[in-house]
């Protein structure tokens, strides 16, 4: 058994008394969120940087642990037994129309988890098309700044129209979330869905935390 599978498995036993036969779906809840925990400095920084492919690394370093559950609930594996509710956690969107239509005992747990996937989507769109608006169009005169120096470390008028366009449009990418829950097991399901709601709540509450220009900045 693989140390990600002893994790949720132990988790999902702590749980137990409380949520039933739905425990080690909450345990991969829990889980995620301490992975997501773990990465917050990265996440942080990469929100300093003000790139958007800084605020890509956090995503590609969790790719291993994606991977290990889609393995872990698509094979063999003890945790193939577990559910949430009345869907496996090893069932797929495709599984659940087999088994019962849309609105089938499974297909409702789909259609739940497709629903709060697709909230998490539109919040983080919302949120990201307001602060590509919010953006400068001029790059800000930093107080004291003087000297090639000073202007090397200024993103250009160039490069703040590009991140702009790129605030705008990689929110959306949050609904390609909707597709991979369609066909991988409801367990990395949920794993996309609680990463990602932890990335739009976490960039809200650092944009929330960083310094606001002071007027007349930019002049």
């Amino acid at each position: 058994m693989s140390v990600f599978t002893h994790l949720v498995a132990q988790l999902g036993r702590l749980l137990e008394p409380v949520l039933a036969e739905s425990a080690t779906a909450a345990a991969i809840v829990l889980f995620t969120l301490l992975v997501r925990l773990a990465l917050f400095p990265l996440g942080r920084a990469a929100f300093r940087a003000a790139t958007p492919a800084a605020g890509c690394l956090p995503m590609l370093l969790q790719l291993p642990v994606f991977y290990l559950m889609y393995r872990s609930f698509s094979s063999g594996d003890e945790l193939l037994g577990h559910r949430l509710f009345a869907a496996p956690l090893g069932a797929r969107w495709a599984g659940a129309l087999e088994e019962g239509g849309v609105f089938g005992a499974q297909g409702v747990v789909f259609l739940g988890l497709f629903a709060a996937i697709a909230v998490v989507a539109a919040w983080s769109a919302v949120r990201g098309r307001r602060a590509a608006a919010a953006a400068p169009a001029v790059p800000p005169v930093l107080p004291g700044a003087k000297g090639a120096g000073a202007a090397a470390a200024v993103p250009s008028a160039e490069q703040l129209a590009a991140m702009r366009k790129l605030g705008g449009v990689l929110p959306l990418l949050s609904f390609g979330t909707l597709i991979t829950a369609a066909v991988v097991p409801l367990a990395a399901g949920l794993y996309l869905l609680t990463t990602t709601a932890w990335s739009v709540a976490e960039r809200a509450w650092l944009q929330r935390r960083s310094p606001r220009p002071a007027a007349g900045a930019g002049v």
